[in-house]
């Protein structure tokens, strides 16, 4: 399809490698059609039963005979974004649209859907692994997603020792989004809360502890694992789970993010509310949480808080319609580089200067009418580009 996808089909499996390794596997809008194309033609093809996806590693590209995982997918390519937005490419509308589509097709794919996380695993890389739970989980706090019925389609989400997992939009003035509020305001308590609003960087064990994987397994499995896909392939979605399911092994203990204490901070009712009870807790961990979220766009994390507690009553597919519209909203409302998303963009990866010049400048500034807009949709019901999703 593309020198960036590699697909294949071996016995009855699909094999697709996101392979832009210099990019961190970053998704280009070419690469999100390339994937829709290859998951919408083995959807109908009744030889493919199921699909396995990975990231080729950037320290191992090109060399012979070396392990081809490490780095699965950090996000959107946000230098495009950036160059889109100022130069008016619609192509920036396009991509958002595209890969919601591709986002909900995932969630609802008919067939296994095995997703290697090893590294970095961030923001539109979690919207390509995210989907109701086929593996039984290990270690999860609080109750699980339920399963979907024998022989139907699922996600079997692998993390190792190397996953590097975080929804980080609020960093460069973003919400997260892929569908974001939808998977986050389902982990346990208000860790949905605390993961969007601090974009902060977990471990695999503790994605599986708080529902964002099924399993950990060592990366060192991960070749043999891929391979025996191939032979497995024919197997019903029950065998498939079983056999990766065995290659599990022992996740951590609960993250102190995921206990009582940040619970009822999380759990306050705006943004400011909850940095200033972080500032005022005695915990370290508290402490350093207010600190990161004071260099956030105060702004943008009242819209990530509002967006996380909305989805927590939808459905997937009004929730993707719901972030089309935020999206929008975050590029167009305020034109250019008076946006908070272009500005977070030009500190963090054009200039680099890291010093981002966010409007408001505290959260306590924060007004519920500087929020609302967001929430307004750009199009009636019936012209929604998303209107088609159910």
């Amino acid at each position: 399809m593309s020198d960036e996808i590699l697909a294949e089909v071996r016995g009855h499996t699909g094999f697709i490698t996101l392979n832009r390794p210099k990019a961190l596997n970053a998704l280009s809008l070419p690469m999100v059609r390339a994937l829709t194309r290859i998951l919408l033609d083995w959807r109908e093809h009744a030889a493919v039963r199921a699909v396995a996806v990975r990231g080729m590693g950037k320290s191992t590209a090109g060399e012979p005979g070396a392990n081809p995982f490490g780095a699965f997918c950090a996000g959107g390519d946000i230098r495009f974004f950036h160059q889109a937005v100022l130069a008016g490419n619609p192509e920036l509308e396009d991509f958002f649209t595209e890969e919601y589509r591709l986002n909900h097709l995932i969630h609802t794919y008919p067939k296994p859907y095995v997703a290697f996380m090893d590294g970095i695993v961030m923001g539109g890389g979690m919207g390509l692994c995210q989907g109701p739970a086929l593996a039984a989980p290990a270690g999860r706090v609080g109750s699980a997603p339920g399963k979907p019925s024998a022989g139907q389609g699922g996600v079997i989400r692998l993390v190792t020792e190397r996953t590097k997992m975080a929804m980080p939009e609020t960093g460069i003035g973003l919400f997260p989004d892929v569908g974001g509020g939808y998977f986050l305001s389902r982990c346990p308590g208000r860790v949905g809360e605390y993961l969007a609003l601090t974009g902060a960087v977990i471990g695999g064990a503790e994605a599986v502890a708080v529902g964002l994987a099924d399993g950990l397994v060592q990366s060192a499995a991960l070749p043999a694992l891929w391979d025996g896909l191939a032979e497995r392939g024919g197997a019903d979605a029950d065998e498939i789970t079983a056999w990766v399911a065995a290659k599990f092994v022992a996740a951590s203990a609960i993250p102190v993010w995921a206990g009582d204490e940040f619970g009822e901070i999380f759990a306050l009712p705006d943004a400011a509310r909850i940095v200033q009870a972080l500032e005022a807790c005695a915990s370290p961990a508290a402490r350093d949480a207010a600190v990161l979220l004071r260099k956030r766009s105060p702004l943008m994390l009242q819209v990530a808080l509002e967006q996380v507690r909305r989805a927590r009553g939808m459905g997937l597919a009004d929730d993707l319609r719901m972030e089309r519209g935020l999206v929008r909203r975050c590029f167009h409302l305020r034109p250019g580089t008076a946006s908070e998303t272009v500005e977070g963009i030009r500190a963090l990866a054009v200039d680099k200067d890291h010093s981002p010049k966010w409007s408001p400048s505290r959260i306590e500034d924060v007004t519920p009418s500087m929020v609302a807009p967001f929430f307004e949709s750009p199009w009636p019901a019936q012209a929604h580009p998303l209107a088609e999703l159910r």
